[in-house]
């Protein structure tokens, strides 16, 4: 049985914690997954998260995983096997345990994992003696022997920051940069030791580290040792729902791959988010947990928008009524300019009869029945046929009205045509409606379907998924009495209501009876 959810929090850590937190405080339904690896998990203590400096990053995130179900949300141990987008739309996720989810909206905060350097014994140290960032570590290592092992030319950086913590510092250059004579003067300056050959092994007594060290056997006392590691986004969920991960350089070093995202940690997948380590590399767990509540409140007004439009949608229920309200309580909506597709498909046709599906107040129709056209044009407003009528004037135009789904007009046509015939009633039979028109055409004729394929943000449901012009075309089922004329998905941009511009697809589809 498939859990539904507002939104799941993937990763819980202190981003995640934090997203989840505010979710639920936002009276979300939220699951956080929390696979219980975090990368500071070998820290004893977290550093420069006012309020809680020096405290212990396990008890953070229990105090997180605590706040967090106490409004409500859900924090559970596992690991995400399977996610991807749903056909009902937003995504679809599998847990280890075999559970399934539906999630309208998903946040990734998985973290990142060090690739630390081939020492022996160095991982072992890893967050107690042997560290990566002076503002995190620096305090802790004040006035001791600290060494920085170089990993790529960026440790001359990092060698004159920990220099700031203490005066004696030393620099391994581990076969990993060639000094000039401008890097040596610096670091002659300040005062830095400077030791050759590669790093082979950390030598451990029993108060912690002792010295490095080298390939010829010679040993380096430190009690310290500072790398820069190659960090990698945890990144299979993100594959999963189809984000790459991109590398961060810095000049030409590779310092680590992440999940793009942009300052609210949108990505480029519509629905899901990113925050924390997974998406910046540089930050520290009170920056990651910042990320995962601004993650969050993005995530939400996001949600709010998509409720506004639910609600909307759910109030125009399709009905005869409905339109009938649509076009009495506004005095024009026809643009007054006729649809480029069935300009482009008539225009090289001798003229002959016409049949408008969902004519509306008949822009089509008019510019047909100007041409040479007789054309009848329906609709299901009777105020819509009746504007129609109003400016035909001595054109060779009537006008019907009918319900699509009960009644159709008799006879047949030259061309029949049907125009983003769309209904907000998720019951609307539009492929039944479309083959009664392909009925409908005549002997030589044409039927011209246009529908709406990518919605505007301001459209009835912009999440909803229309059929793609292949698609008609398959639904319609033809037979070899047919030749199909034209079947594209052409973008344009369209204008809303309140002059907003968005890029939206038209999915056209035109075939021709043979004689």
């Amino acid at each position: 049985m498939t859990e539904n959810w507002d939104v799941i929090v993937v990763g819980g850590g202190a981003a995640g914690l934090a997203a989840g937190l505010t979710l639920a405080r936002s009276r979300r339904r939220v699951l956080v997954v929390d696979a219980g690896e975090p990368r500071n998990a070998p820290a004893a203590h977290m550093h420069n998260y006012l309020g809680r400096e020096g405290a212990s990053p396990a008890d953070l995130l229990a105090d997180g995983r605590v706040e967090v179900e106490s409004y409500g949300g859900v924090v559970r141990q596992g690991t995400v096997t399977d996610a991807g987008p749903s056909d009902a739309g937003g995504f679809d996720l599998s847990l280890h345990d075999g559970s399934t989810h539906h999630a309208r909206r998903v946040v990734l905060a998985t973290g990142v994992v060090d690739e630390l350097p081939d020492v022996e014994g160095l991982a072992q140290r890893w967050g107690q003696d042997v560290l990566h960032c002076p503002y995190c570590h620096g305090w802790e290592v004040r006035d001791r022997r600290i060494g920085v092992l170089a990993t790529s030319p960026l440790a001359l950086h990092q060698v004159q920051l920990f220099r700031q913590w203490s005066d004696d510092v030393v620099l391994f250059t581990n076969d990993a940069l060639d000094l000039d004579r401008h890097a040596s003067d610096e670091l002659t300056a300040r005062g830095i030791e400077v030791v050759g050959g590669k790093a082979t092994r950390l030598v451990v007594g029993n108060t912690g580290l002792e010295a490095v060290e080298l390939a010829d056997g010679s040993r380096i006392a430190v009690d310290a040792l500072a790398i820069a590691t190659v960090v990698h986004a945890r990144g299979e969920v993100a594959t999963m729902l189809g984000l790459p991960l991109v590398e961060m350089t810095m000049g030409d070093v590779v310092v680590g791959n992440l999940v793009e995202s942009d300052e609210q940690g949108r990505t480029a997948v519509p629905g899901v988010w990113a925050a924390g380590n997974v998406t910046d590399l540089r930050a520290t767990v009170i920056v990651a947990s910042a990320q995962g509540t601004a993650a969050a409140a993005a995530v939400n007004a996001d949600l709010v928008a998509e409720d506004v439009r639910l609600a909307l949608h759910a109030s125009r229920d399709g009905s005869p009524e409905f339109w009938e309200r649509f076009y009495a309580e506004r005095e024009q909506v026809w643009s007054g300019r006729v649809n480029a597709a069935l300009e482009a498909t008539a225009a090289p046709l001798a003229p002959g009869t016409a049949l408008d599906l969902g004519a509306g107040e008949g822009g089509d129709a008019l510019w047909l029945a100007g041409r040479g056209w007789r054309v009848t044009a329906t609709d299901v407003s009777q105020t819509a046929c009746d504007r129609i009528a109003a400016r035909a004037g001595d054109l060779a135009l009537t006008t019907e009205r009918h319900d699509l789904t009960e009644t159709f007009p008799d006879g047949e046509f030259d061309l029949v045509t049907a125009s983003f015939l769309h209904s907000p009633h998720a019951d609307f039979p539009r492929t039944a409606i479309l083959r009664r028109a392909a009925a409908a055409v005549a002997p030589g004729g044409t039927l011209l379907v246009l529908g709406h394929g990518r919605l505007t943000p301001w459209s009835w449901d912009p999440s909803l998924r229309l059929p793609t012009a292949d698609e008609v075309l398959a639904s319609l089922e033809l037979g070899e009495e047919w030749e199909v004329v034209r079947v594209a998905s052409p973008e344009r941009v369209a204008t809303g209501p309140d002059g907003q511009e968005a890029t939206i697809t038209d999915e056209i589809v035109v075939v021709r009876r043979r004689p």
